[in-house]
């Protein structure tokens, strides 16, 4: 869109690439904690979104949706390194649900149900399912984050999103890593399995994928970061 003057319009880029900020904050708020506001998300974004303007060239070879994404997603996480949003207890209880999983697989030889996982963590199920919801924030790309004792000296986004090669794609390269994580989601019970690639794959929202599951936002989140967490459990050898 260019104006008569032959440069390009900014207010009218904005206002057509507004509905790709809002996009990426509701695909990216799932994997935060629930302290984080959508609409403090998208304010960022937008910021983002004018800074993109403000770079792009078309010389650069890349269509401007695809750039303005990787500016709007770095203004978003840049917001977030700065906030430092993992409190020290939700990385304490998602550490505490993954040793839970990884020991009751052991035990087990299987998949630990949520009940299991509740009841071996001396918790009620409710109670279990709301910290869930509460340490919502692990993602894929952190399943390297195996050592311990570190977790309290540096910002957790400074340590794993730092430069702009920090994505789910640049970490997975390693064929073995790929192909060890590839059989943990198979493993997946199946539930949780169809919200890691309805989200993952398919680029798909909280709301849109409680439609299809016929269950609440909330649930999604839960059955997300169990996901995540059985995963992270299975991937600490790698």
């Amino acid at each position: 869109m260019y104006t008569a003057h032959g440069q390009l319009d900014r207010d009218a880029l904005i206002r057509q690439h507004a509905p790709l900020v809002r996009r990426i904050a509701q695909h990216m708020i799932a994997k935060l904690p629930p302290n984080v506001e959508l609409d403090d998300l998208i304010q960022v974004g937008m910021i983002g979104l004018a800074d993109a303007l403000s770079r792009f060239e078309t010389s650069q070879g890349v269509q401007f949706e695809t750039f303005a994404g990787q500016r709007i997603r770095g203004a978003m996480l840049d917001e977030l390194r700065e906030n430092d949003w993992m409190s020290r207890s939700s990385r304490k209880g998602q550490k505490d649900i993954e040793s839970a999983i990884r020991r009751l697989e052991q035990q087990l030889g299987r998949a630990p149900r949520e009940s299991e996982i509740a009841a071996f963590m001396e918790m009620e199920l409710v109670d279990y399912q709301s910290m869930l919801s509460k340490v919502r924030g692990t993602q894929l790309i952190y399943l390297e984050d195996i050592s311990a004792g570190e977790e309290d000296s540096s910002s957790f986004l400074d340590r794993h999103v730092a430069d702009a090669d920090a994505d789910p794609f640049s970490m997975l390269r390693d064929d073995r890593m790929r192909s060890a994580l590839v059989q943990a989601i198979e493993n997946l019970p199946e539930r949780e399995k169809y919200v890691m690639g309805m989200y993952y794959e398919h680029d798909m929202n909280l709301k849109e994928i409680a439609a299809v599951l016929e269950v609440t936002e909330s649930r999604v989140c839960q059955l997300h970061s169990q996901a995540i967490a059985r995963l992270r459990a299975k991937m600490r050898a790698h």
